[in-house]
């Protein structure tokens, strides 16, 4: 059995001022998201295409992540709460985002971007989808390091107790999280998109590797409180909200095998 280590939620302290590990992991996705973009760019040889587009790119990534985020928290999970507290949902430092709600927010901001820009939006989020699982994955490490959304109980040999909740051994879901969503879809993205793929297939691949993943590891998460109750049908809130993700990749990425395979990309 394994015991959380109880990390100090804030980093570093300037003064009256405190950085939290959370906030500190943001900073490493939206890092590795613009590190990535400029690296892809070097490979597809598309005018207009360059390094000051990928400066523009992450200013509105992290518009549509931030606030998307944090309203798909307030919305989907815990609206009660907040409707009681608004002021803390200013209070992004402390955690509480949601994934697909900064998913949506990426959507909209990418939309605007491409129109911005005179850009096709699916083959914008073709480009952006590979640079987005290492982000993912040091989200989950920010979670994992607050002790938050931690596992369901256990009697594995990896269990972990996490003391802020109680002294049951929960599954380290948050790390298995950074496993599946973090390293093995960046594997997958990464190698896929390498090569040349019909528009809108790489953003299927995305849809279905991380609704896929975030729909097994929701078996080992302590599941959230959401707008369909704590669990309707057996199903939990992460799970309905990862169905349609699986269900709009798996058009995407067979509409451009049968455009390839009729000539029409």
């Amino acid at each position: 059995m394994l015991i959380h280590p109880q990390f100090d939620p804030v980093a570093i302290h300037l003064g009256p001022f405190a950085v939290h590990w959370y906030g500190l992991m943001y900073l490493v996705a939206f890092m590795l998201f613009l590190w990535l973009g400029k690296l892809r760019i070097r490979t597809l040889n598309r005018p207009g295409w360059d390094d000051k587009m990928m400066d523009d790119l992450l200013f509105y990534g992290i518009l549509g992540v931030v606030l998307g985020g944090r309203l798909g928290e307030v919305l989907f999970y815990n609206p009660s709460y907040y409707v009681s507290r608004p002021l803390e949902i200013l209070a992004v430092w402390q955690g509480g985002m949601s994934f697909h709600g900064g998913f949506l927010g990426v959507l909209v901001a990418m939309a605007l971007f491409a129109r911005q820009h005179k850009l096709p939006w699916l083959q914008l989020m073709d480009f952006i989808a590979p640079l987005v699982p290492l982000g993912l994955g040091a989200g989950r490490i920010g979670n994992f390091i607050n002790a938050e959304l931690w596992g369901r109980p256990t009697n594995v040999a990896w269990g972990m107790v996490f003391p802020n909740v109680d002294d049951v051994p929960r599954h380290p879901s948050q790390l298995y999280e950074f496993a599946l969503e973090g390293l093995v879809l960046f594997a997958l993205m990464w190698l896929y998109s390498r090569k040349p793929r019909p528009v809108g297939a790489v953003s299927g691949l995305f849809l279905i590797g991380y609704g896929s993943f975030r729909f097994f590891v929701e078996y080992t998460r302590n599941p959230d409180d959401g707008i369909f109750g704590l669990m309707s049908f057996g199903i939990s809130m992460g799970q309905w909200l990862s169905l349609p993700m699986v269900i709009v990749g798996l058009v995407l990425l067979l509409r451009g095998q049968r455009k390839s395979a009729t000539g029409h990309l």
